[in-house]
């Protein structure tokens, strides 16, 4: 099998996996040496099934992977796009963001895949942080208008790229492909080139941008292969938009490395009784997908999935309740694993070990991965602690950092550890327990959300004094987005007041960061160094 190549692997007496190192050539392009490698031994072989919720489906062989990735990059060099710039995708769940980003690596050009629910402010931020040369969307809703505003508020953008049709007067890409030549000469990439950029948030800044250098396609080959337990030609399923680090866990990758077909599901709106359809017409065989899923299709009730051989998931915690409902509707035990937009999979229930409902599981080969008290040492078992990583001459999965941020850059990585800001606890059997946030990030829908983002909104309404938002217990999202706020003095409280600052804020943030609940008080309580003390409202 392919990643062999590139993937050292040691196991126990008992075969379980005990080390896994990477090791590859220094012009590494998970393009060239992956998807057209692939391409030239079994050209036929199935990469990506795509349908949507009108039942239209497309298939991709890797040979059309290779064929039309080839046609982007001349494409996109006609129009200016080399090696090292910074090309940002909105692409949403569509088949055409698997050849663009390939193309994107094959050049030799970051890609910064976004989501499609930013709004204005979130894609010029984006832009003027990592210096973005190009956008790439595809053409859904108002996303054509959206980038209309962008090219007026960001006259450092060269191109602005829609796929798909009626792009209004922007540049179309699919028209823009199909004449191009379907071969290319290979053209120089290092593996230590920046491959991918993903943005995300905390409670003390805007989110932060996360840059992975090429050798992260192989990193996970443990994810596909131990956690996910992905088959040969069978389909993979991961529930998650192109816009985020979940996708790289799940779409592409490990999937294609182990030879998986990734399958993507192209809907609108959620519905768990149309999930289970598809995941039962097409025979998929390994799925992914955050607690939130999970729990619409357990409140659904009677799952009948046949066909499923493993399921797992992660990205918020996951009641030991849904799991074990789950399990009792399904006979499978969903194995939970927990990893960062800065890493790949560091802990996780993987193959060979026992899975333990409600446990993240325990850590991977490819990281030395310790809980640890405010001074540095070891947590007895069931002590909490921060989650860290023990940083190793040759460390791979690991970011390369965070993008012109370098006060969190080094707050990250201090005594020869990275700093997760996560903490947990371990049981006697070294089986990892997720205990919470230590930067307050709200995890919703299977979204991870900054509070501080949504603080600006709320603060600029001219009868709000002071606000904090926080995330509290939701049976469905996870958490609910709370803003707790200070009235001025002139201000009256009332149900219609909370109404009004809940649909201006909301007005103004991408769906997934709106706010649910708002609540007035007097002050705000604080610590001794005027921070505010937000676990006092989650």
């Amino acid at each position: 099998m392919l990643y062999k190549q590139f993937c050292r692997e040691e196991f126990d007496a008992e075969g379980r996996l005990v080390r896994f190192d990477l090791d590859y050539p220094e012009n590494y392009n998970f393009g060239y040496d992956v998807v057209d490698r692939i391409a030239d031994v079994t050209p036929e072989k199935l990469a990506l099934l795509w349908i949507d919720a009108e039942k239209n489906e497309r298939r991709f062989t890797f040979d059309q992977i290779r064929r039309l990735s080839n046609q982007t990059v001349h494409a996109l060099q006609a129009r200016g796009v080399k090696r090292g710039d910074r090309v940002m995708l909105i692409m949403k769940r569509s088949y055409a963001y698997w050849f663009i980003v390939v193309a994107l690596h094959k050049i030799g050009a970051i890609a910064v895949p976004v989501s499609h629910m930013l709004r204005l402010e979130d894609i010029i931020y984006r832009v003027h942080k990592i210096g973005v040369s190009h956008i790439i969307a595809y053409n859904d809703g108002d996303i054509a208008r959206l980038l209309e505003e962008a090219k007026d508020e960001l006259p450092e953008l060269k191109s602005v790229w829609t796929y798909g049709p009626n792009t209004h007067g922007l540049r179309n890409l699919e028209e823009e492909i199909a004449y191009k030549p379907e071969t290319l000469d290979r053209l120089p990439t290092s593996v230590h080139d920046i491959m991918i950029v993903y943005f995300t948030s905390g409670t003390t800044d805007y989110p932060k941008a996360v840059a992975h250098d090429h050798t992260y396609s192989l990193s996970h080959v443990l994810t596909a292969k131990y956690w996910q337990r992905v088959e040969e030609d069978a389909l993979h399923m991961t529930v998650a938009d192109t816009g985020w680090g979940k996708a790289s866990w799940g779409k592409i990758y490990g999937q294609w490395l182990m030879g998986a077909v990734v399958i993507v599901y192209d809907f609108e709106s959620f519905d768990s009784r149309q999930l289970v359809t598809i995941l039962n017409r097409y025979k998929v065989a390994t799925f992914c997908a955050p607690p939130t899923v999970y729990r619409y299709m357990v409140k659904r009730g009677n799952i009948d999935l046949p066909w499923l051989h493993h399921a797992v998931s992660a990205g918020e915690f996951l009641s030991p309740e849904i799991s074990a409902k789950f399990e009792e509707q399904t006979g499978l035990a969903i194995a939970e694993g927990y990893g960062q937009t800065e890493t790949t999979l560091q802990i996780a229930n993987i193959a060979g070990y026992e899975t333990r409902r409600g446990s993240m599981g325990r850590p991977t080969p490819l990281y030395d991965v310790e809980v640890v008290k405010e001074d540095g040492t070891p947590v007895s078992p069931g002590e909490p602690g921060e989650i860290v990583i023990r940083l190793r001459e040759k460390q791979s999965g690991l970011m390369m950092g965070y993008l012109h941020n370098q006060t969190v850059q080094n707050s990250s990585f201090s005594d020869g550890v990275y700093h997760t800001g996560d903490s947990a606890w371990v049981d006697a059997d070294g089986y990892f327990w997720y205990n919470g946030r230590k930067d307050d990030v709200i995890k919703t829908g299977g979204f991870r959300v900054g509070p501080v983002e949504i603080e600006n909104i709320v603060i600029e309404h001219p009868l709000v004094l002071e606000c904090s938002v926080v995330g509290v217990p939701d049976p469905l999202r996870g958490q609910a987005i709370k803003a707790v706020i200070v009235l001025l003095p002139k201000a009256v409280p009332s149900e219609d007041l909370k109404k009004e600052i809940r649909q201006f804020a909301n007005a103004r943030l991408a769906v997934f960061k709106h706010i649910r609940i708002v609540e007035f008080v007097d002050e705000l309580p604080k610590t001794s160094n005027g921070k505010i003390r937000k676990r006092v409202f989650s």
